[in-house]
């Protein structure tokens, strides 16, 4: 297979770059070059901008109606796409490709059908005599030009959770996507070229340099990034000496509650497919089983059966595969590195260490015995390791699961109505699930709270994210 050079795609078209550095694109499952990125010149990300910005003078003012017919026809596009957008996604990913049509590609169309939809139900406070003789009313605006960065977990969805709710909104955009998994994001772009007016879209390619760049650029009046807790951090300290709105989704570490009153193989059902979906690489993922003392051993024994039988890693191709590699040689040595320290207190029951000497691979891993201030718990691992640990009453289940800095998703497993309810309202993350976990749809926010950002993704609440308001007053008086 000859080896890919990807361009950028600026103003509705497939731009070859002038810069000297060029990021070897590396298969997940084999290890082997198959293309080469450009490091983006900040001549291109100004030519970006620039698109932008001339493509907003127009997109700013289309109605509703000729946003909602645009995002339309480029689901449409993606539909008839998804074949190959599958097989752009699996090779950048190391992803099993029998699934991601069905996995991925049609949520992202959905995600841009809803969008659509968004576009023609904005919200505001009716219009009336708020002071005597004069009315009010409220604009709900686009703010502009956005700024985004994409990770490399999910490139393809994460790109479509950026780009719909903005261009719905009137917004044009400047994406780049992660260096390790930039092929689908730029196929999609050119496809998008062929629906969206020149400038609405833009794609640059390149490294963290180049993300810090786009981000501190001075046109863009937001800026969105899907990623670490460094990196979000960077980023709004950046934003901050500019004023640029920021919507940060950043790291988690979900908790999964399981109750004496759970049926321990449903548990071990619904947490293996949460906790080793996508390798674990998922900022959703359940990477914390908090279990009552009393099932321990019958919880961690049906985990354990669970991951032999339905937790099975290889390569894009094979069969009977649920995930595939991790994505790149330093989330490799990141997980193994995690495991190698384990304390003495903690066991492994499942996994544990490399599968194979080619290829990112690392089994489904299980640990017991954790203690709450263990590096494994507190810290994002983004891998396939699920750590347990136990405890006796509600009061200390909850300080467990909220006894950390992230706070994205988290899951109660009882059959206690009550209890699931109460701690619902308790758990101090930006999602909830009762009795299963991972699975979200495009109308329901997703976004957290401390240090896994801020801001929502899909829903309607993402939808106004990318608006600003404008009140309106005029006298009407005598």
């Amino acid at each position: 297979m000859s080896a890919r050079i990807l361009r950028n795609v600026i103003g509705g078209e497939s731009v070859e770059s002038t810069a000297d550095t060029h990021l070897d694109l590396i298969d997940p499952a084999t290890e082997e070059v198959y293309g080469h990125a450009p490091v983006s010149t900040p001549t291109e990300i100004d030519a970006a901008y620039r698109a932008a910005e001339g493509a907003f003078a127009h997109w700013g003012r289309t109605t509703p109606a000729e946003r909602q017919l645009a995002l339309f026809r480029l689901a449409d596009v993606m539909a008839e796409h998804a074949e190959e957008l599958a097989d752009l996604e699996s090779l950048d990913t190391g992803k099993p490709r029998a699934s991601l049509v069905a996995d991925e590609i049609d949520q992202s169309v959905d995600q841009l059908r809803f969008f659509g939809g968004a576009a023609r139900d904005l919200d505001g406070r009716s219009a009336g005599e708020y002071l005597a003789d004069h009315t009010s009313y409220v604009r709900r605006e686009p703010i502009g030009v956005i700024g985004q960065v994409t990770p490399w977990n999910y490139p393809l969805n994460m790109a479509v959770w950026k780009i719909a709710p903005a261009i719905a909104a009137g917004n044009t955009v400047v994406l780049k996507p992660s260096d390790t998994t930039p092929l689908s994001t730029v196929r999609f772009a050119e496809l998008a070229a062929g629906v969206l007016p020149a400038g609405v879209l833009n794609v640059v390619l390149g490294d963290r340099t180049t993300g810090a760049a786009l981000l501190q650029h001075p046109t863009p009046q937001m800026v969105a990034i899907t990623g670490s807790v460094r990196a979000g951090m960077e980023v709004a300290k950046a934003a901050a000496s500019d004023l640029k709105r920021v919507h940060l989704e950043l790291g988690g570490k979900a908790p999964a509650i399981v109750f004496p009153d759970a049926d321990p193989h449903k548990v071990a059902e619904g947490l293996v497919l949460a906790a080793y979906f996508n390798a674990g690489q998922d900022c959703t993922a359940a990477t914390r089983v908090i279990v009552h003392e009393s099932v321990h051993d019958e919880v961690v024994a049906a985990l354990v059966a669970r991951v032999a039988t339905h937790a099975v890693t290889g390569g894009p191709r094979e069969e009977g595969v649920f995930y595939g590699a991790l994505n790149n040689a330093a989330q490799l040595e990141r997980v193994a590195g995690v495991v190698d320290r384990l304390p003495a207190h903690a066991q492994i029951v499942a996994g544990g260490a490399r599968q194979g000497d080619r290829g990112y691979f690392w089994p489904a891993t299980i640990v017991t015995g954790m203690r709450q201030d263990d590096e494994a718990v507190q810290e994002e691992i983004f891998g396939p390791v699920l750590t347990v640990q136990t405890f006796r009453t509600d009061d200390e289940a909850l300080a467990l699961a909220n006894g950390v800095r992230y706070a994205l998703a988290s899951s109660v497993w009882t059959s206690d109505h009550t209890r699931a309810m109460r701690f619902a309202r308790d758990l101090d993350f930006g999602c909830v699930w009762i009795n299963t976990h991972i699975p979200f749809v495009s109308d329901m926010p997703h976004g957290g709270f401390k240090h896994s950002g801020y801001g929502k993704d899909l829903s309607h609440y993402g939808f106004e994210d990318y608006t600003r308001l404008k009140h309106v007053m005029s006298y009407i008086g005598g």
